[in-house]
C-alpha cells in the first residue's frame, strides 16, 4: 500500500531507518528507539500510525449492528465522540481483531454514527468480515484511506500539540475526557494512544498531514518509530495483534476479559456462547506479565515453566528502558502463582508473574 508520499519524504529527511511494516513503509526509529522511547515517557513524541484503517459506520441499524459485531457494548457510550476498546470475534470465540469505536453525533438521535479503528495487517480479513455480518442490517460501510493518523504521547503532549494548532482545535484538545474524540475543522482529534501516556491521535487530511508533522517537530516533540512503540505498548502491558491475540485466542485468555460487556444478559454478540461456554468450563490459561530482574532478555516464544502447574510461553517480551530491565507478557495454565521460571538458552531463570502492565505516566505500577 505504500504511505503518505510528503509525510514519507519528510521520515527519511529525519533520518528514519524505514522498514516493511503490513504492507506499509513505515519508521522504525530515527536513530535510537531507547532515546525515543524515554522522550515518550518524559517529554512527547509523536508517531505516524498512517497504516491504521478507518472505517465509519453510519444507518439506520448502525448501532444495532455493531452491538451484534462486538464483544463490547457501543451503548456504553454515552457523551458524544466517547470511545471504548474492545474485540471483535469469530463464532467461536477468537480475536478476529482489536480495535477503538467512537460514538459520533449526539447518542440515540438520528444524526448518530461510528467510527472504527482497526489495525492495518488484520484489513482486508476486517473488511470482509465486517461486510458479511452487515448483510442483515441497514447500514453502510466506509473506508477512510484520505485520513492519515498522527499519534501524540506523553506528559507535556497535549501543551505542544495545542500550541501548534488553532484555536478551535485547541478549544477541542482542552474538552476532550481520556477515551474521547471529536471533529473540528475537518481533523478529529482523539485522546487516546498505545504507550501508558497521556496523548492524542489526531486524523488529518493527507494533503495537511506533513504540515502538521513539521509543526509538531518545529515544536520539539520527537518523530519516534515502531521500536518505541512496542516497547511503550509493552511496559503498558498493551496487546499486539498477532503476538498476544489473534482468531485462535479467546479475549479471556488475553487478558481483554474487561472489555466483554456481559450486560444486559439478552444482548447476542458473536462469540457469546462460546465464551460463556469456556467460563462454565473454567480457564485453562491465562496473561500475564514477567519480570526478569536478573540479566537477560525476554523473548517471544520463549518456554514458561512453572513447577508442579504446567508450561505457558511468551507472547511478547524486550527489554525495558524505562525499568531497566526485561519484561514480558505470557499466557500460562490459569493456577500460576506469582513466580514462574523462563528457559533462555538453555538456562531456567526465575520470573516475577504479575498482572500485566509495568509502567504508566512514567512510574512504575507493579510490586
Amino acid at each position: 500500500m505504500g504511505h503518505k508520499t510528503a509525510i514519507y519524504q519528510q521520515h527519511l529527511a529525519m533520518g528514519a531507518k524505514v522498514v516493511d511494516f503490513g504492507g506499509w513503509d513505515m519508521p522504525l526509529h530515527y536513530g535510537s528507539q531507547k532515546e525515543e522511547h524515554h522522550q515518550v515517557r518524559q517529554d512527547a513524541g509523536m508517531f505516524d500510525v498512517s497504516h491504521m484503517t478507518v472505517v465509519d459506520v453510519k444507518g439506520n441499524d448502525a448501532r444495532d449492528y455493531l452491538r451484534y459485531l462486538l464483544a463490547n457494548d457501543v451503548d456504553r457510550l454515552k457523551v458524544e465522540g466517547k470511545a471504548l476498546y474492545t474485540g471483535m470475534l469469530s463464532q467461536d470465540g477468537g480475536v478476529i481483531d482489536d480495535l477503538i469505536v467512537y460514538r459520533m453525533g449526539t447518542p440515540g438521535s438520528s444524526g448518530e454514527w461510528f467510527r472504527l479503528v482497526v489495525n492495518c495487517g488484520t484489513r482486508e480479513k476486517d473488511l470482509r468480515w465486517m461486510a458479511e455480518q452487515a448483510a442483515r442490517y441497514e447500514v453502510a460501510l466506509t473506508e477512510r484511506p484520505e485520513l492519515a493518523m498522527i499519534a501524540i504521547q506523553g506528559p507535556n503532549a497535549l501543551a505542544k500539540t495545542r500550541s501548534v494548532v488553532s484555536e478551535s482545535k485547541g478549544r477541542v484538545i482542552d474538552s476532550l475526557s481520556v477515551f474521547q474524540g471529536l471533529p473540528v475543522e475537518g481533523w478529529f482529534i482523539a485522546r487516546t494512544g498505545y504507550t501508558g501516556e497521556d496523548g492524542l491521535e489526531i486524523m488529518v487530511p493527507e494533503d495537511e498531514a506533513a504540515d502538521f508533522w513539521q509543526a509538531l517537530a518545529d515544536a520539539d516533540v520527537a518523530p519516534c518509530g515502531l521500536g518505541a512503540r512496542d516497547t511503550l505498548r509493552l511496559e503498558a502491558g498493551m496487546n499486539l495483534y498477532g503476538s498476544d491475540m489473534d482468531e485462535s485466542v479467546s479475549p479471556l485468555a488475553a487478558n481483554m476479559g474487561w472489555t466483554i460487556a456481559w450486560e444486559p444478559a439478552e444482548r447476542a454478540f458473536i462469540g457469546r456462547e462460546a465464551l460463556e461456554h469456556q467460563r462454565a468450563q473454567g480457564l485453562v490459561l491465562k496473561q500475564v506479565g514477567l519480570v526478569l530482574e536478573e540479566r537477560g532478555v525476554l523473548r517471544g516464544h520463549q518456554k514458561v515453566i512453572v513447577e508442579g502447574v504446567g508450561e505457558g510461553e511468551i507472547t511478547s517480551g524486550s527489554f525495558s528502558p524505562t525499568l531497566n530491565l526485561s519484561i514480558a507478557l505470557a499466557r500460562v495454565p490459569a493456577a500460576t502463582g506469582d513466580t514462574a521460571e523462563v528457559e533462555i538458552r538453555g538456562k531456567r531463570l526465575p520470573v516475577k508473574v504479575i498482572k500485566p502492565g509495568f509502567v504508566r505516566h512514567g512510574k512504575k505500577v507493579y510490586a
